[in-house]
């Protein structure tokens, strides 16, 4: 296997670790570990610096300080994930900034009605948070649900993006997507 490469991209909410490998098709991002799920120190990974991803650790940087930026999903490497599991991904993806969905209604969406929870449990293993914003994903009755990187960063995510969010912790959404 090819050795990882990393950068570390700062927040307010602190360090975040964006891993990548060099491949035939060019460097594809394998995971990004929010600040509270970042190893003290990568074991067999570098720090680096190639072009495509130094353009990722900024546009990241820049959207983590409340910038609007366009986060693709080119450098992915969605292998790694199941097919159900990028089904969901690419939908989460597709929720535009400022807005939200439920897990229902992403599991609706993909054909599959019954489906909310496994919806949540392939958000929860989302290798690729920020890029793949599923913090952008909530309960049914509104509620923020969960987030890998803690309630308190889902939040801010979202007021950052402009949900507004009531004192009872839910999303004040006079519409969600999909």
């Amino acid at each position: 296997m090819t050795p990882s490469s990393y950068v570390l991209i700062p927040s307010r909410f602190g360090k975040l670790g964006l891993l990548w490998r060099d491949t035939s098709a060019g460097p594809r991002v394998y995971r990004i570990h929010l600040p509270n799920e970042l190893p003290p120190a990568f074991p067999n990974a570098r720090p680096a610096s190639c072009a495509p991803m130094a353009e990722l650790a900024a546009r990241m940087e820049a959207y983590l300080c409340g910038e609007i930026v366009w986060l693709g999903m080119d450098l992915l490497e969605m292998g790694l994930c199941g097919e159900f599991q990028q089904r969901v991904l690419q939908a989460e993806h597709g929720i535009p900034r400022g807005r939200v969905s439920t897990y229902g209604r992403i599991a609706a969406l993909l054909q599959s009605p019954r489906a909310a929870r496994a919806v949540g449990t392939a958000l929860g293993r989302n290798p690729f948070p920020i890029v793949i914003p599923c913090h952008r994903a909530v309960r049914s009755d509104s509620a923020l649900g969960g987030y890998r990187g803690g309630l308190p960063m889902k939040r801010a995510l979202l007021e950052m993006e402009g949900v507004p969010i009531g004192p009872d912790a839910k999303v004040c959404a006079l519409e969600f997507y999909y």
